[in-house]
């Protein structure tokens, strides 16, 4: 049976070797998805003017855009065991962008409401990118090659606060009319997403050892575990670890995504700044992600390899821990300079949160990590969905992130929870130690 190639080192600006190919494809293909998936965000102001949206269509909207992630995420981590992450990666931007470019034919509520909820099928192309550098990548770099591609997917979360007023801006000064602006900035999005299909396909191999398709026919006997995806799957259903992860990842993912929704009316509403910018204000906390969650799977690597996989345990369980009471300080601050800071300090550990959970899913279950992937993944958006009713409710927004802040500090206790046992440690020491052996040789 074919033994997959892992390669032990990140080599960030390199971009021939096929693994760096890869790392580097899949944070720029998530990137450009979560930049699409959020790029209406920013441009709510105008829209909530021209269509006369309510707080609760509003809060629904918000709800919609992360709700049917949910079932997409599962479906993903289960297809991308099955046929493998480029194939599932060049599908998903393909037809992800349709509805990225026909929201801009949204007249209505009800219209606007479904292309909303028809994009978030593109967040699940956070679980192609988790599983394509959990199989590309060895147990020490593992963490910090999930955290990395996933932190820099999640930049275009920030990049589109600022970005898509600019991209509309130009429209206006083009001379179409605002209504007509917000939705041409639409297609550009769109546009990304269908170059980024194109090349993802062409330039990345689902492993180091070649295509899914091709090894199969070297070794029929090449990731039997495929053939299986769903007894596999619902072993790790059954898996308590995997919902443990699920709270977690709702704690900080969750989090991430309804601020994302809603950070920019919050400043402009609260603080009586221009939506352009709020835009700008908001953009610090999904910048973030250049350093944060790397941060957070570096951590949670050394956390390993000094400790073993309980290590990475402990890390997350704290770093979520000064998520939640970094967040209770957040929404008690009510001159602008102080939220800026807070902001910027919160979405540290957010995002550090994130790395440190994707350091430790690898490692539930090898046999699926796909599924693991999923499962996890969809605990974000199932957080996303339930935060935002509280924003669709006569709750102040800053009475809403006091009790989120309360809810995450919470959740941190459910870490501890997470066991391994003897001989998942022992494989997890074993190719730690082989790896350093290694690379003490080089030396």
């Amino acid at each position: 049976m074919i033994h997959l190639k892992k390669a032990d080192k990140i080599e960030l600006f390199k971009f021939n070797p096929p693994h760096m190919r890869i790392f580097h494809l899949t944070w720029f293909a998530f990137f450009i998805c979560f930049f699409s998936w959020f790029a209406i965000a920013p441009l709510m102001p105008y829209v909530r003017k021209e269509l006369e949206l309510t707080k609760e269509q509003i809060g629904n909207i918000i709800i919609a855009s992360v709700f049917v992630t949910i079932f997409a995420r599962l479906f993903i981590g289960w297809l991308v065991d099955k046929i493998g992450p480029r194939i599932t990666y060049t599908i998903l931007l393909i037809l992800g962008s349709i509805p990225v470019m026909l929201i801009g034919f949204s007249n209505s509520y009800e219209s606007f409401l479904i292309f909303r909820l028809l994009i978030g099928i593109i967040g699940a192309a956070f679980v192609i990118t988790q599983y394509h550098t959990s199989i590309t990548f060895n147990s020490n770099v593992v963490g910090t090659a999930n955290a990395t591609t996933a932190g820099w997917g999640n930049l275009g979360g920030g990049v589109t606060q600022f970005t898509m007023p600019l991209i509309m801006g130009l429209f206006l000064l083009l001379g179409y009319s605002e209504s007509t602006s917000w939705r041409y900035a639409m297609v550009v999005p769109g546009i990304l997403m269908l170059i980024t299909g194109f090349l993802y396909f062409f330039l990345t191999k689902d492993t180091l050892n070649g295509n899914f398709y091709e090894l199969r026919k070297t070794d029929p006997h090449f990731l039997e575990n495929s053939n299986n995806t769903l007894k596999n799957f619902f072993e790790s259903v059954k898996d308590y670890r995997v919902w443990v992860l699920f709270i977690l990842y709702a704690a900080c993912f969750g989090i991430e995504l309804t601020i994302n929704n809603t950070a920019a009316l919050y400043y402009v509403d609260y603080f009586n700044l221009s939506p352009t910018t709020a835009g700008f204000v908001a953009s610090l906390f999904g910048l973030m992600n250049i350093i944060a969650r790397t941060l957070g799977g570096v951590y949670g690597d050394k956390m390993g390899i000094q400790y073993g996989l309980k290590g990475r345990v402990y890390f997350l369980g704290i770093i979520t821990l000064l998520e939640g009471i970094s967040l209770v300080i957040f929404s008690q601050m009510n001159q602008l300079y102080l939220s800026m800071i807070l902001l910027v300090i919160f979405s540290l550990f957010v995002q550090m949160a994130e790395g440190a959970t994707f350091s430790v899913v690898p490692f539930i279950n090898r046999k699926s990590i796909g599924s693991v992937a999923g499962i996890v993944g969809a605990g974000g958006n199932m957080g996303a969905v339930l935060f935002g009713f509280l924003f669709r409710t006569n709750i102040s927004y800053p009475m809403a992130f006091l009790l989120l802040g309360i809810i995450v500090s919470l959740s941190s206790l459910t870490a501890f929870l997470i066991k391994f046992g003897e001989a998942d440690e022992r494989i997890h020491a074993e190719e730690i130690e082989k790896v350093l052996l290694v690379s003490g040789s080089e030396a």
